[in-house]
C-alpha cells in the first residue's frame, strides 16, 4: 500500500513525472480523508486490503483543522468517540479537546501508515456498468490537473459536514458589518464590548454564545425552532451514556422521559428561557428527524444571568440592525451564522440511487445505510457522529473483505 500511495502521489504531485490520466487502484477508493474515511481505511489495513484515501483539502480532518472554534471539546465522553482499533490516550481528559482530538487523528494515521492524496477535489464519480468498476475524477494538484481512479469500490466518506449552510435571510446583504459563519469563527477575542446576534441554537450556536459572553462581548441567540437542552452530565455519568445504557431495556419513549424529568430536575424549565422543548422526545426526535439535542456547557447559566439574550426567529436584516417576528428591532455589530452544515454527495456522485438528492444521505436509516449496490458505500452518515462511524467502518471492511475474496487473481491488477 505504501508504495502504491506513494507512486500515486509522485503521478499527482510531481510535475516531472508523466501524467497518469487513468490509474487503476486494487483496493477501494475513499473520497474524505475525516475521521470516517480514517477509519475505514484502517479497519481495511487491519485486513491486508490497500486503500486510496482522496482529500479535497490539504490535511486530514479539515472540518476539525480549518473550521472549528478555539474553545471547541468532544461532547461526548471520549470512549464513545474513539475510532476502531485505537483508544484515545489515557491521559486525555473526559472530553479531550479540539488539538487533543486532531493530535489523536495524526497519531491514527500515523500508527496505521495512511497517506491520503491531499487537494483532490472529486468532480464526479459514476460506476460504469460495461467493465463493473468505479471511476473517480479529481482536479488537483499544483497544475490543477484531471486524474480519473479506477476501483471495484468506492466509500463515500465525505459525512454530514460537507458544506456550510447559507440561510436565505431578507436583507442580509444590506447589513454592513462583519457576516460570518461559524466554520469561519475562532474565538469571541475580536469581538470584545460588541453586539453579535448569533443565528441558531443548536450546540455549535450555543457554545458560541458562550465563547462570546468569556470574551466580554454581548450576544443575543435566535432560537427560530423548539430545542431540546439537555445537561451534559446527570448522576455523574455522560447523558449519551445513560441513555444508551436505557435504550438496551427499555423503549425509546420511555427513556426520552425520564431524560426530561432529570433534565427538569438538573436544568429548570427552559421554556422560561425562551428554549421550548418540542413536542417528541430528545431521542424519539433524533431518530425521526435527525435534530440532536443540545449538551449544554454552561449557556443556559449565561441566558438566566441576562448575558445572552433569547431572540425569536428574524423577520429580516437591517443596516447594523435586525427585526424580529415579534416586531422588536435591535442594533448589532455582527452576525454569526450558526446554521449549520449539509452533504455535498448530490454533487458529484452521479447515477446511484444510495443517496436522496435533497438532503445527500442513504435513503436507508442506521443502521443499513452503509451499504448500496456494486460497490458502493458510505461511513459518517449515521446521525451518531463517531460511534455510528466506527460501527460502519468495521462493517465495510469486512463486507469488502469477502468481496475480494471472491475475485480472480486477475481482477486485482494495478493498472488500466
Amino acid at each position: 500500500m505504501e508504495f502504491l500511495s506513494e507512486t500515486i502521489g509522485k503521478r499527482v504531485h510531481d510535475p516531472y513525472v508523466e501524467e497518469s490520466r487513468c490509474i487503476m487502484i486494487p483496493g477501494p477508493i475513499i473520497v474524505g480523508s475525516g475521521p470516517s474515511g480514517l477509519a475505514t481505511a484502517a479497519c481495511l489495513k487491519s485486513r491486508d486490503i490497500p486503500s486510496l484515501i482522496l482529500e479535497r483539502s490539504n490535511c486530514i480532518a479539515s472540518l476539525w483543522q480549518l473550521k472549528t472554534y478555539d474553545r471547541l471539546r468532544l461532547h461526548l465522553p471520549k470512549h464513545f468517540c474513539e475510532l476502531p482499533l485505537m483508544p484515545f490516550p489515557s491521559s486525555y481528559p473526559t472530553y479531550p479537546t479540539k488539538q487533543q482530538f486532531v493530535q489523536y487523528l495524526e497519531s491514527y494515521v500515523e500508527h496505521f501508515g495512511l497517506k491520503p492524496v491531499f487537494n483532490q477535489t472529486v468532480e464526479d464519480a459514476k460506476f460504469d456498468r460495461r467493465c463493473g468498476l468505479w471511476r473517480v475524477r479529481t482536479v488537483g494538484g499544483k497544475k490543477e490537473e484531471t486524474t480519473e481512479y479506477i476501483s471495484r469500490w468506492l466509500v463515500v466518506a465525505t459525512g454530514e459536514n460537507a458544506e456550510e449552510v447559507m440561510p436565505d435571510i431578507d436583507g442580509l446583504a444590506d447589513f454592513g458589518g462583519p457576516i460570518l459563519h461559524t466554520s469561519s469563527y475562532k474565538s469571541g477575542e475580536m469581538f470584545k464590548e460588541k453586539k453579535v446576534l448569533v443565528v441558531g441554537c443548536g450546540n455549535s450556536g450555543m457554545e458560541v454564545s458562550l465563547d462570546l459572553c468569556n470574551f466580554n462581548a454581548h450576544p443575543s441567540l435566535v432560537v427560530r425552532d423548539s430545542v431540546h437542552v439537555l445537561p451534559q452530565e446527570m448522576l455523574g455519568m455522560s447523558t449519551f451514556g445513560i441513555s444508551t445504557s436505557l435504550l438496551k431495556w427499555f423503549p425509546v419513549q420511555v427513556v426520552d422521559r425520564f431524560l426530561l424529568r432529570m433534565s427538569r430536575l438538573v436544568l429548570g424549565d427552559t421554556d422560561r428561557l425562551g428554549l421550548v422543548r418540542p413536542k417528541l422526545g430528545p431521542l424519539e426526535r433524533k431518530i425521526k428527524c435527525g435534530k440532536t439535542p443540545v449538551l449544554d456547557v454552561g449557556t443556559l447559566a449565561k441566558i438566566r444571568s441576562g448575558h445572552i439574550k433569547v431572540c425569536p426567529e428574524l423577520k429580516r436584516v437591517m443596516q447594523h440592525s435586525a427585526e424580529f417576528i415579534d416586531g422588536r428591532v435591535d442594533n448589532f455589530d455582527a452576525i454569526i451564522l450558526a446554521t449549520g452544515y449539509k452533504s455535498n454527495v448530490p454533487m458529484w456522485l452521479k447515477g446511484m440511487n444510495m443517496f436522496c438528492e435533497k438532503d445527500g444521505f442513504p435513503r436507508k436509516p442506521f443502521p443499513n445505510g452503509w451499504k448500496g449496490e456494486s460497490g458502493l458505500f458510505a461511513v459518517g452518515f449515521t446521525k451518531l457522529g463517531l460511534l455510528g462511524a466506527s460501527i460502519d467502518a468495521k462493517k465495510i471492511a469486512e463486507d469488502i473483505e469477502l468481496q475480494r475474496s471472491l475475485l480472480p487473481q486477475m481482477a486485482r491488477s494495478q493498472h488500466c
